[in-house]
């Protein structure tokens, strides 16, 4: 994944940036009059005094420097085939990773019941694990106690059945835990995700890329069973650049279609809206079909644009760390993820905003913003699965 700049240490550098450019004489006065963004023109300023840096050596030790930038070129086309390599070797375990995924699989959706053998864990002590959950459990028999006899009026809530099959809401909690799947996830989304059964990893060798694949039970908002998102990666130098070469990259991606039930489709919503007469003066109102925030917009990626420095293209490079994010790490280490101990740092302290929410039947000229939802409750216990899911 790639690092995070601080908003603060964006703005010095844009502020000092400016000023460079405003006293940067006549290249300054040409960037600004030729409509490039701020970054190019301080790309374009930091090319300059590096080209003047090598200007100023004699020419002996540039025409050395010409020499290791061909021994550079020369490194980048070997590290090309080191990648090439491994993405071969990936594909090539994949195959054994395979039935692992596949009897976790199992065990989530309760289609299986493992052994006492396959239950034991040698490298770690479970006595702790046991006594909490007892003490958990005997708090949870006194709270109910105490409610049944009148001393709370919140509804009691009733237990997780002990004869449950399977790992209730294991991807829902998953979801739930990790920082930027929570912040696609809105609440619309919840009991989809809840029908969410198995994620899976599909390598292509050729073609460079990889596939996600999204298997979900069936359930009340489309009769899809698998929802797929592929991504197509490069791993070869640029002709024009090649010394930029810094290992395989994802350069596209190509979602699937949703075949939505009738009133089931969570990625658009209506919003009410008045027009009123030029003339007559006369008020009307009209409904709108509009994009609602989504996880499932997920699978409805954009074209990739001509400009590099466009939104959209800000939205694919987003995108395209989330694909490789759910591949590297969600699926290799679901059950630490869900348990939280594979969590990162930013994931496990993620922390809820309120936001209010607009009604859209109270706009006007202009749409409702979209809301973005903060994670809520940290790693709590999964819930029983939703009525929108139905059993195989």
């Amino acid at each position: 994944m790639g690092t995070v700049e601080r908003a603060g240490d964006a703005t010095s550098e844009m502020e000092s940036g400016e000023e460079e450019i405003v006293g940067g004489g006549e290249l300054a006065q040409h960037l600004m009059q030729s409509g490039l963004t701020r970054t190019e023109m301080l790309a374009a300023i930091t090319n300059r005094i590096h080209a003047e840096t090598l200007a100023s050596l004699p020419p002996n030790v540039r025409r050395r420097i010409r020499a290791l930038r061909s021994l550079q070129k020369d490194f980048v086309d070997i590290e090309a085939k080191f990648y090439s390599e491994v993405h071969a070797l990936e594909c090539k375990y994949e195959k054994l990773y395979k039935p692992l995924f596949e009897k976790r699989a199992q065990i989530v959706n309760g289609h299986y019941e493992p052994t006492d053998e396959e239950c034991q864990n040698p490298w770690r002590d479970d006595s702790e694990e046991e006594e909490l959950a007892r003490a958990v459990q005997n708090a949870s028999l006194t709270e109910g106690e105490d409610k049944k006899e009148g001393n709370d009026n919140k509804p009691v809530e009733p237990p997780m059945d002990p004869n449950v099959k399977g790992i209730p809401d294991f991807w829902y909690t998953i979801f739930k835990n990790v920082a930027m799947l929570n912040e696609m996830m809105q609440e619309h989304d919840e009991p989809i995700i809840k029908c969410l059964q198995d994620i899976r990893v599909q390598m292509h060798e050729d073609p460079f890329g990889f596939t996600l694949e999204f298997h979900f039970a069936p359930n009340d908002y489309f009769t899809n069973t698998i929802l797929t998102k592929e991504y197509s990666m490069k791993c070869k130098p640029d002709d024009d650049n090649p010394l930029e070469f810094e290992g395989p990259e994802i350069y596209s991606c190509k979602g699937c279609e949703i075949n939505w039930k009738k009133g089931k489709n969570v990625t658009v919503k209506t919003i009410k809206k008045k027009q009123k007469h030029k003339s007559r003066g006369s008020v009307r109102i009209v409904t709108k079909s509009v994009q609602a925030d989504s996880f499932f917009n997920f699978f409805s990626p954009p074209a990739v644009p001509e400009d590099p420095d466009s939104d959209i293209q800000n939205l694919l490079t987003a995108d395209f760390e989330i694909g490789h994010y759910i591949r590297e790490r969600v699926v290799s280490r679901a059950v630490l993820i869900y348990t939280g101990e594979g969590l990162d740092d930013d994931d496990d302290d993620y922390e809820e905003e309120e936001e209010e929410e607009c009604s859209s039947e109270e706009s006007d000229d202009e749409e409702p913003a979209p809301r973005r939802r903060g994670k809520k409750g940290g790693k709590g216990a999964p819930q029983d699965a939703p009525a929108e899911c139905k059993q195989q």
